[in-house]
């Protein structure tokens, strides 16, 4: 099994006609994944990359039974995007887009709450990878091929260290049951907690492996759940151990601002809660395959 995504879902690309969308859209259907449109206002009635385009999320989903959106919309635009998606019975959206200001996620998050938690969209993102669930579909920009199928759930704030994760366990024989990017963005649409939750209750996944960072709470809040929820093991790198307070750090949401925030601090609360700290991000695959 997977989570969030499998050969199955019906996926459309919002912005799909853009140069890097086609790109990756392409290499999304030639691993296997089910595009079955796109969604570019004025662009109706074309095909591009052997699918229909369609002016709205509206019209793809009534035509093509869309179930999970990948939004590559430019950031003045992305969170209207996002919205309209939640509003025309996508269950899942991945939003790549870099940049989207803080008041607009901020939009965002409170607009999707108008839905009770069931028929609630699933976001992650935006400023992520995406997500693989290996052997299966992608929805994003990472390699997949870096990627072998198995029992190991992945989720991460930064996608390059996915990328290493999935990497490393392949080199060892271990495959990964899906490897969900949550996005380095301050506020963002799925915690390390949602996520987790979705692997604890996956028959198919049997080791977790998360990959935190500097700044914000959400790791603290992840070892939380995982000290109170998590029947499965658990190896977590967090990176930024050399980073002094104040110093922002590549993503947006890399800086460190309260006690709790630091990559030391963070390393601490885990290892409390029972999760198996890898000091290094080379060793990632090695302390999976410990406990294994």
């Amino acid at each position: 099994m997977a989570i969030l995504l499998d050969e199955n879902t019906k996926v459309i690309v919002q912005g799909i006609t853009g140069k890097m969308a086609r790109f990756h859209t392409k290499e999304m259907m030639e691993y296997g994944t089910n595009v079955v449109g796109g969604v570019v206002p004025g662009k109706g009635g074309e095909i591009c990359e052997g699918v229909p385009v369609f002016n709205t999320v509206r019209e793809a989903v009534a035509a093509t039974g869309a179930e999970a959106t990948l939004v590559f919309v430019p950031p003045p635009f992305a969170a209207d995007s996002i919205m309209e998606a939640a509003d025309n019975g996508i269950r899942y959206a991945v939003c790549i887009t870099d940049g989207i200001p803080a008041q607009d996620m901020i939009r965002v998050k409170r607009y999707m709450k108008r839905y009770r938690e069931a028929n609630r969209m699933v976001l992650t993102g935006p400023n992520c990878a995406g997500t693989i669930s290996p052997g299966k579909a992608f929805l994003g920009i990472m390699p997949p091929h870096i990627f072998e199928e198995g029992p190991v759930g992945i989720v991460g704030r930064s996608g390059t260290l996915g990328y290493e994760a999935g990497s490393q366990l392949k080199d060892l024989g271990i495959g990964v049951s899906t490897s969900v990017g949550i996005g380095g963005d301050p506020i963002n649409g799925s915690s390390f907690k949602d996520i987790l939750m979705l692997f604890e209750n996956d028959p198919d996944t049997t080791h977790v492996v998360l990959i935190g960072e500097i700044g914000g709470p959400q790791e603290a809040e992840a070892a939380e759940y995982i000290r109170d929820h998590m029947t499965k093991p658990v190896v977590a790198y967090i990176a930024g151990l050399t980073a002094p307070k104040g110093r922002t750090m590549g993503h947006a949401g890399a800086i460190i601002s309260a006690f709790g925030e630091s990559a030391s601090e963070k390393v601490e609360i885990l290892s409390a809660a029972g999760v198996t700290v890898s000091e290094h991000p080379s060793t990632i695959g090695e302390k999976v395959a410990s406990l294994m």
